[in-house]
């Protein structure tokens, strides 16, 4: 018996604690937005709190009913973390409506482009630059993070993407398609198609579903 109420006392303890934190974190979520100048529509739910730095002349524009996790006890599927919004060098990131993330790193140096209907797996991370250079002496001079190679990321809507995928610069993928856990993707991916593997690759195609309004 009181092996039982002390479990019970524990478990409420820590269901007003985590409520607690994610109302503070949502609190502490759109200071942080509001700091960098970040756009987002309405239905904004937030869990834990990303890592947001969005430089000058950058943008970050969310759509409506965005919902993001950060960190430990929000998405509990290992190697947790906070989400990453980080856009530098004139970098627009752009997020469409009724998108999910969690402990997902957006990091954009030129345009990163998410759709509608998107939900992004935990410890996802999307890149549109290549950071550095090929160069030996550019790096070693500290001149690659302005010379590095960038192009666009694109992912279009209804897409699913699962844990822990990598999206390289200049990938665009189509709608209804999946991308399977551990993916990294450095090649266009058609509509209707689940790609996998590390570079990934067709699996198969999907069957088209018709579109909600």
């Amino acid at each position: 018996m009181i092996f039982s109420c002390i479990r019970l006392a524990f478990r409420t303890l820590r269901f007003v604690w985590r409520r607690c934190r994610r109302i503070v974190g949502a609190v502490i979520t759109r200071i942080i937005f509001y700091l960098n100048n970040v756009t987002y529509g309405p239905g904004l739910r937030t869990y834990g709190i990303p890592v947001v730095d969005i430089n000058d002349g950058c943008q970050l524009n969310i759509g409506s009913s965005f919902n993001v996790n950060s960190g430990r006890h929000f998405n509990r599927i290992g190697r947790q973390q906070p989400s990453f919004f980080i856009a530098d060098l004139g970098g627009i990131i752009q997020i469409g409506d009724r998108v999910g993330m969690s402990s997902t790193a957006l990091v954009c140096h030129h345009a990163i482009t998410i759709g509608n209907d998107v939900t992004i797996g935990g410890n996802t991370v999307i890149y549109d630059t290549d950071f550095h250079t090929l160069d030996s002496i550019q790096r070693t001079n500290f001149q690659d993070n302005n010379l590095a190679k960038t192009a666009p990321v694109i992912i279009r809507d209804r897409v699913f993407i699962g844990s822990h995928v990598t999206i390289l610069k200049g990938v665009t993928i189509g709608e209804d398609a999946v991308i399977a856990a551990g993916s990294v993707v450095t090649r266009n991916v058609p509509d209707n198609q689940l790609w996998g593997g590390n570079p990934a690759q067709l699996i198969r195609s999907l069957t088209a579903q018709p579109a909600y309004e």
